[in-house]
C-alpha cells in the first residue's frame, strides 16, 4: 500500500514538473512517442506471460529446477529478439521523417530522432531486465516488484528537478531523466535479486532448454494476441488524438487519464497478486478459495464506483490545484475517462482469473473482433460524427466486452457451475 501510494503521489508531482520543464506541446509529443514504442512490447509473443503461468506452477509444487530452466530459456530468447529489435528500429528512426508521421513541426525532427532512439535502447533494454518482476510477481510477491517501478520513478522525478535548475527544458534532456534512472534501477536489483532470494532460479547458460520454450510458447502465443489487441486499443489514444486533433489535446487526455487512473491503481494494490495465486489455487484444486477472494474483490469495486463519482465531482478543483489554468480539461472529458475506468476494473478482475487458469481461448477470439470494432467506432464518431476526443474512451468501454461479459460469464461456468469444455481451454 505505502509503495502504490507512492507511486501515485510521484505520477500526480510528475506531471505538472515535466510540462513546467519543457512545454505541453514537447511533453504530448513525449506521451506520443512513448505510446509508439510500447508497441514494441508484443515482440515477446507472449513469453512473459506464459512465463508467469508456468513458473507459478513451478514454484507451488517447488520444482526450482524447472523455474531455472523457464527463467533461463525466457531471458535468452528475448535477450535475442530485442537485440535485433532494437537494432531495426534505430536505423528506421534514422531513414524516416518522424515529424510528419507525428503531424507535428518539422523543427522537432532532430530531437525527436534523438529521444526516439534513447527510449528504444531504454525500451529493449529493460524489457529483457523487467522479466524479473515476472519471476517475483510468480513467487506472489507483488509489493517487491512495484517497489523497484517506484524507485525508478522518483529517480526521474529527482533528476528533472535537479535539471530544470540548470539547463534548459528540452525533449532529449527530459528523455534522458525519465529514461535513465529506471534502466539504473532494473540492472542494480537484477544483480542484486539473482544474488540472493532467486540464487535457486537465476539465469545460467547451462540451464537454456529451447525445448521447454514451446511450453511458454504455447500458451504465450493465446497472450501475444490479446497483448496486441490491448496495445492496439489502449497505446493508440495518444496517436489518434494526436492525428485528430492537436499535441494539447494529446495533453489534455493524459492530465484527466492520469487524474482517474489513481483509482485503477489503488484497485491494483489488491488485485496485483490474484492471477499468479489463482494458479497456484487451481492447479490445487482450491475452488473455494477463489469464489471467496472474487466476492471480495467485488465489494471493492463496489468502493472504486464511490471513489470514482467523488472524484469527478472534485474534477476541475482539483485539476485547478494541480496543473493551474495552464490546460483546460472538459468535464466530459472527465466523466467518461471516470466510466472507462470504473469499467475497466470491473473487467480486470474475471479477466485476471482467467489469466490465472490460462483458460484463454474466449478471450483469444474476443481480442481479434475487439480492436476492429474500437477503431470502426473512433472513425464513425470522431471523424464522421464529429465527437471529441471522449468518442475513444466510448469506443474502448464498447470494445472491452470481453472483460465487461464474456470473462464474468467464463468464471460463473468454472467456478460456480463446474463445467469444463470450451470454458476451461
Amino acid at each position: 500500500m505505502l509503495v502504490k501510494v507512492g507511486s501515485i503521489l510521484c505520477s500526480l508531482v510528475m506531471l505538472p514538473v515535466a510540462i513546467d520543464f519543457v512545454n505541453d506541446v514537447q511533453y504530448g509529443i513525449w506521451l506520443t512517442i512513448s505510446s509508439i514504442v510500447a508497441w514494441m512490447s508484443f515482440f515477446d509473443i507472449g513469453f512473459t506471460n506464459g512465463l508467469r503461468n508456468k513458473l507459478a506452477e513451478a514454484f507451488a509444487f517447488k520444482d526450482n529446477g524447472l523455474a531455472k530452466i523457464y527463467v533461463s530459456t525466457t531471458y535468452f530468447i528475448l535477450s535475442v529478439i530485442f537485440f535485433f529489435l532494437a537494432l531495426l528500429l534505430l536505423l528506421l528512426v534514422q531513414i524516416f521523417d518522424v515529424s510528419s508521421l507525428l503531424n507535428i513541426s518539422s523543427g522537432y525532427e532532430a530531437e525527436l530522432k534523438v529521444s526516439l532512439s534513447i527510449l528504444i535502447v531504454y525500451f529493449c533494454v529493460t524489457f529483457v531486465l523487467r522479466i524479473l518482476s515476472i519471476v517475483v510477481i510468480a513467487d506472489q510477491r507483488p509489493a517487491y516488484s512495484s517497489f523497484i517501478d517506484f524507485l525508478g520513478q522518483l529517480l526521474s522525478l529527482a533528476a528533472i528537478l535537479i535539471f530544470r535548475n540548470h539547463v534548459d527544458g528540452s525533449l532529449t534532456v527530459l528523455s534522458y531523466c525519465l529514461c535513465l534512472p529506471p534502466l539504473a534501477v532494473w540492472v542494480f536489483f537484477t544483480f542484486y535479486c539473482y544474488a540472493k532470494r532467486y540464487r535457486h532460479c537465476s539465469p545460467s547458460v547451462k540451464s537454456i532448454r529451447m525445448e521447454y520454450s514451446s511450453r511458454l510458447l504455447t500458451l504465450g502465443v493465446k497472450f501475444f494476441v490479446i497483448q496486441i489487441a490491448a496495445l492496439i486499443q489502449f497505446q493508440t489514444a495518444n496517436i489518434l488524438i494526436a492525428r485528430l486533433y492537436s499535441m494539447g489535446e494529446v495533453t489534455q487526455y493524459n492530465i484527466a487519464y492520469k487524474y482517474f487512473n489513481v483509482l485503477y491503481m489503488f484497485f491494483m494494490i489488491v488485485l496485483q497478486p490474484f492471477w499468479s495465486a489463482v494458479t497456484d489455487a487451481y492447479a490445487k484444486g482450491d475452488f473455494d478459495w477463489i469464489k471467496s477472494m472474487v466476492k471480495k474483490y467485488l465489494r471493492v469495486v463496489a468502493m472504486m464506483l464511490g471513489g470514482g463519482l467523488l472524484m469527478l465531482v472534485l474534477s476541475d478543483f482539483v485539476y485547478n490545484i494541480w496543473i493551474g489554468e495552464a490546460v483546460n480539461i472538459p468535464f466530459s472529458l472527465s466523466a467518461w475517462m471516470m466510466v472507462y475506468f470504473l469499467t475497466t476494473i470491473f473487467g480486470a478482475v474475471f479477466v485476471y482469473f482467467v489469466n490465472g487458469i490460462g483458460a484463454l481461448r474466449i478471450q483469444y477470439y474476443s481480442s481479434l473482433v475487439s480492436p476492429l470494432l474500437f477503431f470502426a467506432l473512433v472513425m464513425l464518431m470522431c471523424k464522421w460524427g464529429g465527437m471529441g476526443m471522449y468518442a475513444i474512451l466510448i469506443a474502448s468501454v464498447v470494445a472491452n466486452f470481453n472483460g465487461l461479459f464474456l470473462a464474468p460469464m467464463q468464471y460463473f461456468k468454472v467456478i460456480i457451475k463446474r463445467e469444463k469444455g470450451v470454458w476451461t481451454m
